[in-house]
């Protein structure tokens, strides 16, 4: 039976994610910063799927977290053939009102544990006939989004690394995907103390993670290059090409702007 690394495994799109895997006889790697929900979801799938489940607490903006990641799975590496960058977050609030070191820690997480997992990781999927990696962007990465910009903008960068990365792969046994959820009934919202303007919007589009994950996993074994999941998600990332960016970047910002309250709002992914 083989492995699959999951990252931001302990709730939401990454549990979905690794539920998805263990019902397909995958024994899983788990690592999150939530070190008492990462030990719950382990022993709730490894009960549920009758899979071996093994966790690391990893906080994967600190500097050694790409040498604790990879040591600790070493020894599953001649097993490991589906890696899923799945960790993420973002913060809602004006660029200027953000501190420095907090949008540093996004993009540390976001894109630099994404890129030094994937470059990792890489060597170990090549050993196997067939494997998969699957990285995290979003819909926001196919537009400007004000009040969410770092986050949106490491999504794009998401989108872009993942597809070039596809490419340059093209005649390897990796195949390489990227996952863009939209909006995803999980707890975040309430973890972010989103506004009620963003509440209401956001429940009318929400999909729950688990068919997220349903639809994530099928399209990563299919091979494909974007999954976007549900209908409304396709066309929120590719309407904006339509319209002019100032027009887009109107709309964006008129959802995101922080109004019942002032700071900073956390996005998790």
């Amino acid at each position: 039976m083989s492995y699959a690394l999951v990252t931001g495994a302990a709730k939401g799109i990454g549990k979905a994610i690794a539920a998805q895997l263990a019902e397909r006889n995958y024994h899983l790697l788990l690592v999150d910063i939530d070190a008492a929900a990462l030990t719950a979801t382990a022993e709730q799938l490894a009960a549920q799927y009758h899979v071996h489940a093994h966790t690391l607490h990893q906080d994967l903006s600190q500097p050694d977290a790409l040498l604790n990641v990879t040591t600790w799975s070493s020894i599953y590496h001649d097993e490991l053939s589906v890696v899923v960058n799945n960790a993420g977050y973002g913060l809602n609030g004006a660029f200027e009102q953000l501190t420095l070191s907090e949008q540093f820690n996004i993009i540390d997480v976001n894109i630099k544990a994404q890129v030094g997992l994937s470059y990792a990781y890489i060597p170990v999927l090549r050993s196997f006939p067939k494997a998969y990696l699957l990285n995290l962007a979003s819909t926001t990465a196919y537009q400007t989004v004000p009040y969410l910009n770092i986050y949106a903008a490491t999504k794009a960068f998401a989108l872009s690394f993942t597809r070039g990365l596809r490419h340059e792969l093209r005649h390897s046994t990796v195949s390489v995907s990227a996952l863009s959820p939209g909006s995803t009934d999980t707890d975040f919202v309430n973890r972010a103390r989103m506004g009620d303007h963003i509440r209401s919007i956001a429940n009318k589009f929400n999909m729950t993670p688990e068919s997220v994950a349903r639809i994530a996993v099928d399209g990563l074994f299919k091979g494909k290059a974007e999954i976007i999941p549900g209908f409304t998600n396709k066309l929120n990332a590719w309407l904006p090409k339509f319209f002019p960016k100032f027009f887009v970047e109107r709309i964006a910002g008129n959802i995101y702007e922080p109004r019942e309250k002032t700071g900073a709002v956390v996005l998790t992914t």
